[in-house]
């Protein structure tokens, strides 16, 4: 760290500079779609995987409920996911592509192909950034912050 502590030194601003002008970045693509980031990264769980108990949704995004419930409530609204109450244990919520949402994928492959090729890094490079911004997080995590 620069001794002076002056903004551009710091790494928290580099990553939050990083993450605005990534978010920017998508915007563009998901326009076309009528996403907004957060729901391209719900749907992108969902079609990893669909049929996600709201719980295990939360953990793959590492969002809580009060931030995830409204996202799928707009996804619902546009008709691009279900919520369906497990018949095992109704208190289980699980949500699920409709039909509208599983054809969106198809019209959202060119996505992550065209933010990689506006970063102007390699394939190498983008998966070393991500290995990087993934131990950050996990250490970030795990580090007890009470002084």
């Amino acid at each position: 760290m620069d001794p002076d502590g002056s903004l551009q030194a710091q790494v928290c601003f580099s990553l939050h500079a990083a993450s605005r002008a990534t978010t920017t970045a998508y915007r563009g693509l998901l326009d076309s779609l009528g996403l907004t980031y957060p729901q391209y990264l719900v749907m992108l769980a969902l079609w990893e995987q669909d049929g996600r108990a709201v719980g295990d949704l939360c953990a793959a995004l590492d969002l809580d409920t009060g931030t995830l419930s409204p996202l799928l409530k707009r996804l619902e609204a546009r008709g691009l996911v279900e919520r369906r109450r497990r018949a095992s244990d109704e208190r289980r919520v699980d949500i699920h592509l409709s039909e509208a949402g599983r054809e969106l994928e198809e019209r959202a492959s060119h996505i992550p192909a065209r933010l990689a090729e506006a970063t102007g890094l390699s394939p190498a490079e983008l998966d070393a950034l991500r290995e990087t911004l993934d131990r950050l997080r996990h250490a970030l995590a795990a580090t007890d912050h009470g002084d």
